[in-house]
């Protein structure tokens, strides 16, 4: 592997292979790097082979470099300016879900859940009884 190259250096290369996850991109002839699918362009790539061939030439930024595994990782993308975000219509907006909430009108009922300070004066008054008490 060449150390010819830096992270962040925009070089020209050439597409010598295509894979369904990336694009192989020969930067000189002893060195070779990855440009991974989603580094291939803005936006969603489904198939590569939309936008790359075998024998483009490329301009790609260098993310990565792996000396030990003899990997580097390429971008195009990178190497583009992002297209402009369009907002969506106020009337294709996403919709938000809301969690129903049920509220309860009848708070006088003594069935269901009790409060720890209504179990509280319960249990002082079962507390004082003298037949509960164990001898």
């Amino acid at each position: 592997m060449s150390t010819n190259y830096e992270i962040g250096a925009v070089v020209a290369g050439k597409v010598t292979g295509i894979q369904a996850y990336g694009a192989f991109v020969a930067l000189d002839e002893s060195t070779q790097g990855l440009v991974h699918i989603s580094e291939i362009t803005h936006g969603y790539v489904k198939d590569i082979n939309d936008h790359l061939k075998v024998g483009d030439e490329v301009q790609v930024k260098v993310l990565s470099i792996d000396e030990a595994a003899g990997k580097i990782g390429l971008s195009i993308r990178a190497t583009e300016e992002a297209p402009e975000r369009t907002e969506a219509p106020a009337n294709k907006a996403p919709k938000k879900r809301q969690a129903a909430v049920k509220t309860s009108t009848n708070t006088d009922s003594s069935e269901g859940f009790n409060t720890l300070k209504d179990k509280l004066q319960e249990w002082i008054e079962q507390s004082k009884r003298e037949d509960l008490i164990k001898k």
